[in-house]
């Protein structure tokens, strides 16, 4: 494996690393938050009740996140856990593409197309 390939699965390696790690840690204060803003009567559990539905727009997750809202915070965490490998496979594009590898470029980005596909298109 030449230097410049070996490299280029480092780098993709360190920000796998890292994506998952800064989700982690953000779920994790989301949790925290989440627990100490808990108020009210403990929840009766022998009776299921249906929650309400999920914000399901990235803008106004993102900015109850900033407003650090415990449970925009926790869905903050997944979306960035989700985005990770989504970012791998487009840094892939983009590593490979500079790395003149065309075919695994090509491959990368069929699969970055099906990603984003599966992702914005709910079916």
């Amino acid at each position: 494996m030449p230097a410049t390939d070996q490299r280029l699965e480092i780098a993709m390696g360190k920000m796998l690393r890292i994506g998952v790690t800064v989700a982690a840690l953000v779920v994790l204060a989301g949790g925290i938050l989440y627990i100490l803003q808990a108020k009210g009567p403990i929840p009766d559990y022998s009776h299921f009740h249906g929650a309400p539905t999920a914000d399901e727009h990235v803008g106004s997750i993102s900015a109850g996140a900033l407003r650090l809202e415990s449970k925009s915070l926790i869905e903050f965490g997944i979306l960035l856990l989700i985005a990770t490998p989504i970012l791998r496979v487009l840094f892939g594009v983009v590593g490979l593409s500079l790395l003149k590898d065309w075919l695994y470029a090509a491959v990368s980005a069929i699969v970055l197309t099906v990603l984003l596909l599966s992702f914005f298109t709910r079916r």
